[in-house]
């Protein structure tokens, strides 16, 4: 047996759908070699994960060097997926090439550009395309991976999507999230967290009285929802001048299609309030979830949202949006949830969790035992068996 795997996007840095191919593949790997009769995985890689990648026995590497949304996906890659005459395809996103007509199986993680088509996408052909790769993946699929019950409801509302063709398996989170002692946020006291953020210099090196600090970590997007988020800060800045010393620390890369964000700082005159340390290493991003007072996720749509989880891992408390598939997945007794439209709601559910002690220690337990429920050796085992399931029902 022969299972292709679409791994243009692996990538084992930070979350999304690299870091899920790249979980994905390194536990099929494992579960194979363990496979009474093992079969040959082929991943089709661009450079330079192709180079840098070594296939262990059973695993053949294939050069593709085709972007997404590109021609040369729909022809180059389509050619090399046809030339190693594969009994299945995991797809682990909807870039199927469309002339592609052999047994797949594909992963939806959202419906965000349905729902938010944002900035980026506003030419008629960059819609015709989407629109076009992503029906043709779900409709031609033998089975079709959502990654909760939320985006499952949306491939079945604004797909047509029959339900039995689609199975809900949780994404995971890598072992690498978890508390760290001597960077924890002490909730005894404000005036112990240490802030240190990268590229800040000795500044930011542990000190006796840094300031305490909530956390978004995320990418610059419309739905992410960072312009309410900043003006419920202003909030409570103004409304408490004890909490003069708080600080909101928002990391990701800066999107000039979304100027916004650093606009609505300015004009709130934020900017010695708020930083903004960039797109920050995974090992640094785990040090910022572990020292942040709470984590804060105002996302307006997710298809499954895996910071509040990670932040949950790391010990720290959440507060997060109502929205979409959070509550799924924080789970309702782990988080503090509030109304993403609301700035009002936004800041007093903060103000809630950050001046209640008792609150906060009850959602880092809870917060704790749920994260720990989610791993990616779960998520690739109950994936395998899919994969397995489908090759012994080939036509």
């Amino acid at each position: 047996m022969k299972t292709g795997i679409d791994c243009r996007l692996f990538s084992s840095r930070f979350t999304g759908i690299g870091r899920y191919t790249h979980e994905l593949v390194e536990n099929f790997i494992k579960l194979n070699e363990r496979a009474e009769n093992p079969h040959e995985l082929v991943l089709f890689f661009n450079s330079p994960e192709y180079e840098n990648f070594a296939p262990p026995a059973h695993v053949t590497k294939i050069l593709v060097n085709a972007r997404h949304y590109s021609i040369d996906e729909q022809f180059i890659f389509l050619k090399k997926l046809n030339a190693a005459r594969l009994d299945l395809v995991h797809f682990p996103h909807f870039n199927v090439p469309v002339l592609y007509n052999k047994p797949y199986i594909v992963t939806i993680h959202d419906l965000t550009l349905s729902m938010f088509p944002g900035q980026k996408m506003t030419k008629w052909y960059h819609r015709i395309g989407y629109n076009l790769t992503l029906k043709n993946a779900v409709k031609k699929a033998k089975k079709i991976i959502a990654v909760s019950e939320n985006t499952k409801k949306d491939l079945i509302k604004l797909l047509g999507i029959p339900a039995e063709k689609i199975q809900v398996i949780y994404n995971g989170i890598a072992p690498e999230f978890r508390v760290i002692p001597e960077f924890k946020y002490a909730t005894k006291s404000h005036s112990e967290p240490a802030l240190h953020l990268p590229g800040k210099g000795e500044q930011n090196e542990r000190s006796e009285n840094p300031p305490p600090f909530l956390l978004y970590a995320g990418v610059w997007r419309s739905h992410k929802n960072l312009p309410r988020l900043i003006q419920a800060f202003k909030i409570i800045k103004a409304n408490n001048p004890d909490l003069q010393n708080l600080k909101l620390v928002i990391t990701g890369n800066p999107d000039p299609h979304y100027p916004e964000i650093k606009t609505t700082v300015k004009l709130l005159g934020l900017e010695n309030e708020i930083e903004f340390p960039g797109l920050v290493p995974e090992n640094e991003l785990i040090k910022l979830y572990n020292q942040a007072a709470i984590f804060v996720f105002p996302s307006l749509y997710e298809g499954f949202g895996l910071p509040p989880l990670e932040a949950m891992s790391c010990g720290t408390p959440v507060a997060a949006s109502n929205a979409s598939s959070i509550p799924e997945i924080c789970g309702t007794q782990n988080a503090i949830f509030f109304d993403p439209h609301d700035t009002d709601d936004i800041a007093k559910k903060i103000l809630t969790l950050y001046k209640d002690k008792e609150l906060q220690q009850k959602l880092i337990k809870n917060g704790l035992a749920h994260a720990a429920r989610f791993s990616w050796e779960k998520t690739a085992t109950t994936t395998f068996e899919i994969l397995l399931d489908c090759l012994n029902k080939r036509d």
